[in-house]
């Protein structure tokens, strides 16, 4: 176990910094899948939401937008990461019962579920380090 002792020893100073990572990439894919629906998709996902029976879709599609907008700024930044990971997680799981579960895993869930596995890894772990005003 010679090699993972060194591994352990060259990386452990930056344990701290692996949640930085995991919000880089979660909090970038939620904040553009946010601001293309915000910012000029969103008649587009009103009607998404309204093929898939979804109740008031012209509520739902601003606050979805918004929530995957202004949680994935939330993330990457590092404030209020918890409370992000927590209604990004709600937003995620209904995307996979109700449109991406039925289309199998392969180009279906699939993405949702790593999503998934990083918000709740966010959600147990925090921002970790750097984060900008800590975490709420």
């Amino acid at each position: 176990m010679a090699g993972g002792f060194m591994l352990e020893k060259i990386f452990a100073p930056y344990r701290d910094y692996s949640p930085f990572v995991l919000r880089l990439f979660v909090g970038i894919v939620f904040l553009v899948h946010g601001s293309l629906k915000l910012f000029g998709g969103l008649e587009g996902f009103t009607e998404f939401l309204l093929g898939y029976g979804i109740p008031f879709p012209e509520i739902m599609a601003p606050a979805v937008a918004a929530v995957e907008f202004f949680g994935g700024l939330a993330i990457l930044l590092g404030t209020g990461t918890r409370i992000a990971s927590f209604l990004l997680t709600g937003v995620t799981v209904v995307a996979m019962i109700i449109v991406t579960l039925p289309m199998g895993f392969p180009g279906g869930y699939d993405i949702n579920l790593a999503l998934l596995g990083g918000l709740v890894a966010l959600l147990l772990a925090g921002p970790g380090k750097p984060a900008v005003g800590g975490d709420l």
